[in-house]
């Protein structure tokens, strides 16, 4: 059974893992490698990530018929903000092909037997908090704006937000703090639960080995940062249905990333 340690290892030693410099190369090496692990065995990955487009859909039509469609874009970006602990099924079932392991679907739920369990619930409590502040954060944008009024329909608000002052200032307000809750995710989490799955160093030293990385690779890291944005927004369309595809396809990339960019553990 996992021991509650969340801030150092099990030994209540905290360990810094070294961290590489990577290039575009390694970015493109990384999604091709997510890619072949996808091609390898999809049934599982398929059986896992279906659930995220349909939430997607059920989100979409709860928003339309709530009156809260200024929430749709918040929510659908929103996502993004807690992919990284979404896919850590994920992230085990390439460990497992790494290794030469079987990589049945159901051993993405080997993930409950690892002992990092508690540091890699308490990293995805903070995605948690992040995505619930983000709302938050738009909701009161949206509001500063319009007033606690919701749009009267999704096609009126569309055309309101594209073609009028009002509609611009909340795209660039929104965009802009948006960018800052992905910025800090990035930063704290882009190679968390990888390193947590095939080492128990905690959830700060997790979360401090991804500032570090992108510490050391500021352009590469924020390139990813932007092939990641940009592959959920085209698997978004339409209806999420592309999000089976892109969101296996990019945890899977991301375990190969965190290879390219921690260096194992010395002896």
């Amino acid at each position: 059974m996992a021991g509650f340690h969340v801030i150092a290892g099990p030994d209540d030693r905290i360990v810094h893992p070294n961290i590489r410099k990577i290039g575009f190369a390694d970015l493109t090496d990384a999604l091709r490698r997510g890619f072949d692990d996808f091609m390898a065995k999809p049934s599982h990955v398929i059986f896992l990530c279906i659930v995220y487009p349909l939430v997607g859909v059920v989100l979409a039509a709860w928003t339309s018929g709530d009156g809260a469609l200024q929430m749709l874009f918040p929510l659908m970006s929103g996502f993004a903000l807690i992919g990284p602990f979404a896919g850590i099924g994920l992230y085990e079932i390439s460990r497992r092909r790494e290794a030469g392991l079987d990589t049945s679907w159901h051993h993405a739920f080997d993930v409950r037997h690892s002992p990092a369990v508690p540091a890699i619930a308490a990293v995805g409590f903070f995605l948690f908090v992040m995505f619930i502040a983000w709302l938050l954060a738009a909701r009161a944008i949206y509001i500063s704006i319009y007033g606690n009024v919701a749009p009267a329909s999704l096609t009126t608000f569309l055309s309101d937000v594209l073609t009028t002052s009002q509609g611009w200032q909340l795209i660039i307000v929104g965009g802009l703090v948006g960018f800052v809750f992905a910025a800090v995710v990035l930063c704290t989490t882009v190679i968390a639960f990888p390193l947590l799955l095939d080492r128990d160093v905690g959830a700060y030293e997790a979360m401090a080995t991804s500032f570090r990385a992108v510490a050391a690779n500021p352009v590469m890291l924020a390139a990813w940062g932007l092939i990641v944005a940009l592959l959920l927004a085209i698997g978004s369309v339409p209806v999420f249905a592309g999000l089976i595809i892109v969101i296996p396809v990019l945890a899977h990339a991301t375990w190969h990333l965190y290879r390219k960019v921690v260096e194992p553990p010395q002896g």
